[in-house]
């Protein structure tokens, strides 16, 4: 066993040495943690061990981040005891977390967009990179991508990424410090099947060097594949502690985490009418300039489901703003229900009926900080003066609250206090509880959403296909477009690479995913 860790901020440096495999590595017990007088841990408990993958399951909602957050020093527990390496920690911060070795790759990026990759993590990998030049950081942020399996442009500005490419950031930047206890918040979720595939045997290959690993995901079929242990998390309590992981399916898994699960969505065959969104010879950059777009050309009828697939930062992020009106495109029209558009009109491209379920829920869609009923309210309001009328609006939010089960919430709820679930269900309740939509651009719909969540997301999106909106569904997970899509596009570096049925197979789109594009295939 090690030392007792030094409780003095100051003395603590540099993790110490990693000890056998199977040796205890991070423990918490009879955790306890309250928001604003509300319970989110009660007596949570959760151990870790060095050389295992250790699944941490539950609901969105149901504590698991916020647990983690408490192992990481960011949230000091009410009630309870943190220990590392069997030694119990008084005390505990986040310096103390790091300099034990204990690092988080965070589901809510914590990056500043306005910095380069390479000045991102200078800041946060202040101690690890403390004294190199600029190319010797270039050099370290290579290792630690090619380590993971991760490429990334050091000098890349992080607000020109992609949500794929923001995670590679955090994954390389824990990776920098070379954490022993390595804690993952839903890292797979905005990535491709193969980049997943990638990063889920780097972090076996991590595991199997000694290190601990913390894997929190809704992928259940990863956690079957990879796991050693897991631990089930309901309502903020640890209902099952430290499971053998061999012989849980996935199945097996979602019982434990929400009882029995509802049906999985089995969409009733499409009945495609008139192309409703047709994207005409569109071309366009990134914010540096770079080109990124080349004729991109596809039409979507109302009545059905058209399905995006492709590695992260491919082109589907400026695509999706191209057609949101939020990016200028260098050539090439948007029409939506025969109203052209070739330059930025969000608020005129929203009358004829656009509607938007965008990557990244709290920084694009949602005012985190204003209640549930104003959110529903913000697309309705038009320049100049005008007055609230509170009961008419509480009147609505109550009704769309009960209509799309937004649990937890009442018309006041601030925003930000809902999980990620009921926040992307508040931001489908805006956005598809019109009749006037006419089509629907989700973008990664249930990305970090449980099993649940993401059935009553993927619900939502074919309810409003089968009454007549045309749906553009750009995702990362292959999974989720072979479940929904009537048609599926591929994308690859900026073309549309091969068009196919619903029904394609697997791996003729993961083989166009990650070609040279020397062809281009139509189903």
């Amino acid at each position: 066993m090690t030392a007792a860790p030094p409780r003095a901020r100051s003395t603590v440096s540099t993790a110490p040495a990693a000890p056998a495999a199977g040796a205890e590595a991070l423990s918490l017990a009879g955790i306890d943690k309250a928001f604003d007088g509300k319970p989110a841990l009660k007596a949570a408990g959760f151990i870790a061990r060095f050389g295992q993958i250790h699944a941490l399951l539950g609901e969105n909602g149901a504590g698991k981040s916020t647990l983690m957050t408490v192992a990481t020093g960011l949230y000091a527990p009410d009630r309870g005891r943190v220990a590392v390496a069997g030694v119990p920690v008084p005390g505990f911060d986040p310096d103390i977390a790091a300099g034990l070795g204990i690092a988080m790759v965070h589901q809510h990026f914590k990056l500043v967009k306005p910095f380069t990759v390479a000045e991102n993590l200078r800041l946060a990998c202040a101690k690890a990179l403390a004294g190199l030049s600029r190319a010797e950081i270039a050099r370290r942020i290579a290792e630690a991508g090619a380590e993971a399996g991760l490429d990334l442009d050091p000098e890349a500005r992080v607000a020109d990424l992609s949500v794929a490419e923001m995670q590679r950031v955090e994954i390389v930047k824990a990776l920098i410090t070379r954490a022993r206890i390595l804690i993952l918040d839903e890292p797979t979720a905005v990535l491709a099947d193969v980049e997943a595939a990638s990063l889920l045997a780097t972090l076996r290959r991590l595991a199997d060097e000694g290190r601990a690993i913390v894997l929190i995901s809704h992928k259940l079929h990863e956690i079957a594949a990879v796991a050693d242990r897991v631990t089930v998390m309901r309502a903020g309590e640890t209902v099952a502690a430290d499971l053998p992981a061999d012989g849980l399916g996935p199945a097996e898994l979602a019982r434990l985490m929400v009882g029995e699960p509802g049906p999985a969505i089995a969409p009733a065959p499409a009945r495609p009418g008139q192309v409703r969104l047709y994207v005409n010879d569109l071309a366009g950059r990134r914010d540096d300039g770079a080109p990124m777009l080349h004729g991109v050309q596809l039409a979507v009828h109302g009545g059905e489901i058209y399905g995006l697939a492709g590695v992260g930062g491919n082109g589907q992020t400026e695509l999706a703003e191209m057609i949101a009106g939020l990016r200028r495109a260098d050539a090439g029209q948007v029409v939506i229900d025969g109203h052209a558009f070739d330059r930025q009109h969000p608020a005129a491209r929203r009358q004829a009926g656009l509607r938007i379920v965008p990557a990244d829920r709290f920084a694009a869609a949602l005012a985190a900080d204003l209640p549930v009923a104003l959110n529903l309210a913000l697309t309705g309001l038009r320049r100049g003066r005008f007055l609230l009328d509170r009961k008419a609006l509480a009147d609505r939010a109550r009704k769309l609250i009960a209509v799309h089960g937004v649990a937890g919430a009442t018309p006041w709820t601030t925003a930000r206090l809902l999980s990620g679930g009921n926040a992307q269900k508040l931001v489908l309740a805006r956005e598809l509880g019109d009749p006037a939509t006419a089509v629907v651009l989700a973008h990664s719909p249930t990305r970090g959403l449980d099993v649940r969540a993401a059935q009553a997301v993927r619900a939502s999106l074919v309810r409003a296909r089968d009454a007549g909106a045309a749906v553009l569904l750009i995702s990362d997970d292959l999974d989720e477009i072979l479940a929904l899509a009537d048609r599926i596009g591929v994308i690859n570096r900026g073309r549309i690479v091969g068009e196919l049925p619903g029904a394609a197979d697997r791996t003729a789109i993961g083989a166009l995913m990650v070609g040279d594009q020397g062809g281009t295939a139509h189903g």
